[in-house]
């Protein structure tokens, strides 16, 4: 797809669904070529046991009965009176 600056001011949507559909979009300014956009390749999902904070609190005494602990931060601060 071909664009010019203001194709991406006026026409942003089409120029994202070109590249959702892969297509490299070349941006022309004053009819000279100055970029192409081109589709990313890289993989944006990543597994929640890959995530580098899954398991950081796997240690905590506190929390191995993980209900006894949620019920303790909801109650409220009268409670204890």
């Amino acid at each position: 797809m071909k664009a010019t600056i203001l194709d991406l001011r006026r026409r942003m949507k089409d120029v994202l669904l070109a590249l959702d559909r892969s297509e490299s979009v070349t941006i022309y300014y004053r009819g000279k070529k100055k970029a192409i956009l081109s589709p990313s390749r890289q993989k944006t999902e990543i597994s929640v046991t890959d995530h580098t904070a899954f398991g950081m609190w796997r240690d905590r005494k506190d929390m191995a009965d993980v209900d006894a602990y949620v019920r303790n931060l909801r109650r409220g601060r009268m409670d204890d009176l």
